[in-house]
């Protein structure tokens, strides 16, 4: 089982899953574990305006300019 990376940390305080998993431990290591993928997708769309991420994207550009002329003559 993973240990947190700081001296003298006592595993009986630590919460675990039926599983046997530490959530404490994984929670420390996503907290060192960089960003997370919604925080890179919030970044990108931040840094790019969205611009040059169509090859991660499987939004059909067609049918949503479709609905959106539709929903504009509603």
């Amino acid at each position: 089982m993973t240990k947190h990376n700081h001296p003298g940390h006592d595993l009986k305080n630590d919460t675990f899953a039926s599983s046997g998993t530490n959530i404490d431990a994984v929670k420390c290591q996503n907290e060192r574990s960089g960003l997370s993928y919604n925080e890179v997708k919030e970044l990108l769309a931040k840094t790019t305006g969205g611009r040059g991420t169509s090859i991660y994207s499987d939004t059909n550009v067609e049918e949503v300019r479709k609905g959106n002329q539709h929903s504009q003559r509603d």
